[in-house]
């Protein structure tokens, strides 16, 4: 069967609903805080409910996976589509902030759900040594999505106004939901399995598997709050310089490219030498970023910085879904990779938090400084535990043939 893999033949399902869907994400994200002004709130309110889409992801996490290992991944996505689509309406007509804060919060909810559901089909549809490029270009797929996204939005809007961007978002989100019902429901017997025998309860899987939430997940946490860094920190830091702010989009869209380019040839590098290949870099290429941003005073140089931010995330587009994949149990899946979601969450969340922190108390250059040197450190978390996980695997292992006379 491995043999006989084709991914024209999942490009569809796989992929389709993940472009679509993030094609909207994208188109609402960069206008949520100005959805939240028009209502009437404050500057703190707005960016409040810009943070209720990470808030939303936290919560669903773990439900998620429950949800998931009910229904299925088709289903969940559908589902997850459908809903999604109707907290985005909700936020176009809503004439209230609070209202739209929940909306928000569902619709981050309801991302999550699509995160892990699209995620364990691809861990059934792909054979273990296509496994990371198939990944990969998952990843790449909700890139494209997201850069793709604030171009279709810039365009609404000036058709129709800031509310138009939000029912675009709701209608990606129904085409989501219906390039879904395209997937072959790959799960239904181990479904079917798990409900005679009972579904195992997240908090029991979690106990379960702890030692490896307790090391791939804390390095898992470790990426997603060094690629957080490219959103929290380095705006400040341009805005710090007095770089404009259309000049820094520029940038930001530059190293978009380049990440792009290298999505996947981190996938192929992952099947082929393991994942800690591209694991390490993402970590390693955000702490090195910190530590040279305090040097860096013009538009040149910071764009240095944020390309190679862009090339270590690049080629760890997927590493944290595959890794999640290498991890999970055949049985019980959906609620493993939850709690793996949840990790990751924590992570992109952290990393802003920390900042917010460290720039109360210090000067932007030295918090840069003090995110390098934990960064640093994460780095050699995240390369001792990688390489266990590829010695597990049997990859980018040299056999050697030992002599003896």
């Amino acid at each position: 069967m491995a043999e006989d893999f084709r991914f024209r033949d999942i490009a569809l399902p796989a992929y389709g609903p993940t472009l679509v869907n993030s094609l909207g994400h994208g188109a609402m994200m960069p206008v949520l805080a100005l959805r939240a002004r028009e209502l009437g709130a404050s500057v703190a309110v707005a960016a409040l409910v810009v943070g209720l889409v990470s808030v939303g992801m936290l919560i669903g996490s773990l439900p998620a996976g429950a949800v998931i290992a009910r229904i299925g991944e088709r289903r969940a996505l559908v589902v997850a589509g459908v809903l999604d689509a109707l907290a985005m309406a909700a936020a176009a007509v809503t004439p209230t902030v609070a209202w739209l804060a929940l909306a928000v919060v569902a619709s981050g909810m309801m991302w999550t759900v699509f995160l892990i559901a699209r995620q364990g089909f691809m861990i059934d549809a792909v054979p273990f040594h296509l496994r990371a490029r198939a990944l990969s270009l998952l990843g790449g797929s909700h890139r494209v999505g997201l850069f793709g996204g604030p171009l279709i939005g810039a365009a609404v809007i000036a058709a129709d106004g800031i509310r138009a961007v939000f029912l675009l978002a709701a209608a990606f989100s129904l085409l989501a939901a219906l390039l879904a019902l395209t997937m072959p429901d790959l799960g239904a017997e181990r479904r079917i399995a798990a409900k005679h025998e009972g579904y195992a309860s997240v908090a029991s899987v979690l106990r379960r598997h702890r030692r490896e939430m307790l090391t791939i997940g804390v390095a898992v946490a470790v990426i997603g709050s060094s690629r957080s860094i490219r959103t929290s920190l380095m705006p400040l830091w341009a805005e710090h310089v007095g770089i404009s702010a259309s000049t820094t989009s520029l940038i930001f869209a530059m190293a978009s490219g380049v990440e792009l380019l290298l999505v996947y040839p981190g996938g192929w590098v992952m099947d082929r030498f393991g994942r800690s290949v591209t694991a390490v870099p993402v970590v390693a290429s955000a702490a090195l970023a910190c530590l040279l941003l305090p040097f860096a005073g013009t538009v040149a140089a910071v764009t240095a910085v944020m390309v190679l931010l862009a090339v270590g995330n690049g080629l760890g587009s997927g590493v944290v879904m595959t890794m999640g994949a290498d991890t999970a149990p055949v049985e019980s899946r959906a609620q493993f990779l939850g709690g793996m979601r949840l990790f990751g969450d924590i992570g992109m969340t952290s990393a802003p938090l920390l900042l917010s922190l460290l720039t109360a108390a210090l000067p932007i250059a030295a918090a840069s400084l003090v995110l390098g040197a934990l960064g640093v450190a994460g780095a050699g978390w995240v390369g001792y535990w990688t390489r266990h996980l590829d010695r597990r695997l049997g990859l980018g292992v040299r056999r050697v043939t030992v002599r003896r006379d």
